[in-house]
């Protein structure tokens, strides 16, 4: 498959409500999609999860196109003739830069299997049509208006609540949630709020019954999870520590957590994502897909990775709804608290493309060489 063009656009998507975690507060959400169009007349999409600002992640919107125009492109289009599959070790001498190379690999990937008739989930590996949806819900004002947005998605049919926390915003919503809602499948993301010294508030968490704790410590500190993983009952989950394979297998060699938060943006893409999947189901480990607020684009590869056997944690799978009143794709409807995996090839969806070009502000075409 060789690429004749590339599309390159910024475009900025209101939110259905302000999203705060421990790290800022957004109100729209603003992204870099890709399109690739083959000379087969093949196109694939794909978003980059970057944020507009290296908050979560040392990678920013910005600086993800530029790499993308600069480095990642050129290396592609040299190599002529490519699939999916070459991708990873093509653009890996460039050093980082996860987000980046996963929009680009999933972008040829949805072109390639466009042109072969096959969907994402069949390709992946998918075990089932359905999966379980999850909702991520962020820092309010007041705890009454965190049981009021609970009540809401739980009226809607989640299967699972994760709440965001951080130093003086955690024991005591938790409680409230829990006592509200003592049946709910509940867990807690502090986007590594805490230190190692914060063990013993954190251990107030245990009697609540929570799914898990998400990557309490700061990213670098894997040991640091280890030792917090002695003291407080409520599993650890790592998130923003998995960054590869290597990483994946490391965590687990340290007993550092026994959860594990796969985004396919945050470890270079759907093909790394497996191969995590497939390490954790062979030690046992469970595994759930996480979120970053993605358009219908990035939601229906996210679902298909989802539809995987080894993961049996609902996601960050939400309905489209969840964070935006238009999709930019045939938006993903909840049912009975379920999301059906997209059977169509590539990821399935319809693109929007008037919806696209009315949000877009920025555009670049690339022409291959």
């Amino acid at each position: 498959m060789r690429i004749k063009e590339v599309d390159l656009r910024i475009i900025n998507l209101p939110l259905v409500r302000p999203f705060r975690t421990s790290f800022g507060t957004q109100y729209e959400r603003e992204l870099l999609l890709m399109k690739i169009t083959t000379q087969d007349g093949s196109e694939g999409w794909a978003e980059c999860v970057a944020m507009s600002e290296p908050l979560y992640s040392p990678e920013y919107t910005f600086a993800s196109q530029d790499v993308i125009e600069r480095f990642l492109l050129p290396k592609i289009f040299e190599a002529g003739d490519i699939r999916a599959e070459e991708v990873a070790d093509l653009l890996r001498p460039f050093l980082g830069h996860q987000m980046s190379k996963a929009c680009v690999e999933t972008a040829i990937l949805d072109a390639q299997l466009k042109l072969e008739g096959i969907s994402f989930g069949s390709y992946l590996g998918s075990s089932r049509e359905l999966i379980d949806c999850g909702v991520s819900v962020g820092i309010t004002s007041t705890i009454d208006a965190l049981a009021q947005e609970v009540s809401q998605y739980v009226d809607e049919g989640y299967r699972r609540i994760k709440l965001k926390i951080e130093p003086g915003w955690d024991i005591e919503p938790v409680r409230v949630i829990r006592e509200l809602f003592p049946d709910m499948p509940l867990q807690v993301d502090a986007n590594q709020a805490y230190s190692r010294e914060d063990a013993d508030h954190l251990k107030q968490l245990d009697p609540f019954n929570l799914l898990l704790i998400e990557q309490p410590l700061d990213e670098h500190d894997v040991l640091g999870h280890a030792m917090l993983a002695k003291v407080v009952k409520t599993p650890i989950c790592l998130d923003e520590s998995i960054t590869s394979l290597e990483s994946a297998r490391d965590a687990l060699a340290l007993k550092a957590t026994t959860i594990i938060n796969i985004k396919p943006g945050r470890v270079g893409g759907y093909l790394e994502s497996v191969k995590i999947h497939d390490l954790c189901v062979e030690n046992d480990i469970p595994v759930w897909c996480g979120g970053m607020l993605e358009t219908g684009i990035g939601r229906a590869a996210n679902i298909a990775l989802a539809s995987l056997a080894g993961f049996t944690l609902p996601g960050d799978t939400s309905a489209s709804s969840r964070y935006y009143h238009r999709d930019i794709t045939t938006p993903f409807v909840m049912q009975d608290g379920q999301l059906r995996v997209p059977s169509g090839p590539g990821i399935g969806v319809d693109i929007d493309l008037d919806f696209i070009d009315e949000i877009t502000t920025s555009r670049k075409l690339i022409l291959a060489p």
